[in-house]
């Protein structure tokens, strides 16, 4: 039987109705950065294009499945917060947002292509939603990034996102415990000595890449916590 609707005051229902106008302001500034490539409508502007909740709707439904522990709407919100924080260090920080929304919205813990994947659906949907080409390719492209978390220099916009997407890694010591163990709840179905061996592997990567983080503010502020609690995993899995 359903609960029935959430009162509003419920925080959850809150959150997904902040998650939403945070979606549809991201979109509509989007769209309207590059007008000439929006959906044709009854007028010119960002307005002019489809609704973007039911979009919204579609994206929060994939971020809400049950076998997300940590790779969740909580995690959308914190990628979205620290976008906000690195806002200035992006060249178009609407379609960093956009990107944030779709770089895990494809996520099967026991599938290797969950990136590329998130990619496709945002090359198919954005353009129905009403973002133009070129934007749409720029939003796949970051997407993508996420693989490796590895920009170039010169890529104001990859910086960010994948900063973003990395600043968990900076957390206090209660919060990094959280992650860690919504994550290893996430490969439940994997034995605990893969795992550990998966888990170092990864952890080893993200210390061999000379810069963790890209953005003046991620240097400055993560780079140093994130290597101390990466370092300090890796003890734990030895």
């Amino acid at each position: 039987m359903s609960p029935g609707p959430r009162p509003a005051s419920d925080p959850a229902s809150t959150s997904a109705s902040d998650l939403r106008a945070r979606w549809s302001r991201a979109l509509l500034a989007a769209r309207a950065a590059d007008p000439l490539e929006s959906v044709p409508g009854p007028g010119p502007g960002p307005d002019s294009g489809p609704d973007p909740l039911p979009y919204a709707e579609d994206l929060l439904a994939r971020w809400a499945e049950p076998q997300r522990r940590y790779h969740s709407t909580a995690h959308l919100t914190a990628v979205l917060d620290h976008i906000d924080t690195l806002a200035a260090h992006a060249a178009r920080p609407d379609l960093v947002r956009l990107a944030a929304w779709f770089h895990d919205a494809v996520y099967l813990p026991e599938r290797s292509e969950n990136e590329e994947r998130s990619a496709r659906l945002a090359e198919r949907a954005l353009p129905e939603a009403g973002l133009g080409d070129t934007s749409t390719r720029e939003v796949a492209r970051l997407v993508r990034l996420t693989v490796t978390h590895a920009p170039e220099d010169a890529d104001a916009d990859g910086a960010v996102l994948c900063d973003a997407d990395l600043a968990i890694l900076a957390a206090g010591p209660e919060r990094y415990a959280a992650y860690t163990a919504a994550v290893r709840e996430e490969y439940g179905f994997v034995p605990d000595d893969a795992f550990r061996a998966g888990r170092a592997a990864v952890l080893r990567q993200l210390l061999e890449l000379p810069r963790l983080f890209r953005t003046p503010h991620g240097v400055r502020e993560w780079e140093a916590a994130a290597r101390r609690n990466i370092a300090a995993e890796l003890d734990r899995l030895d």
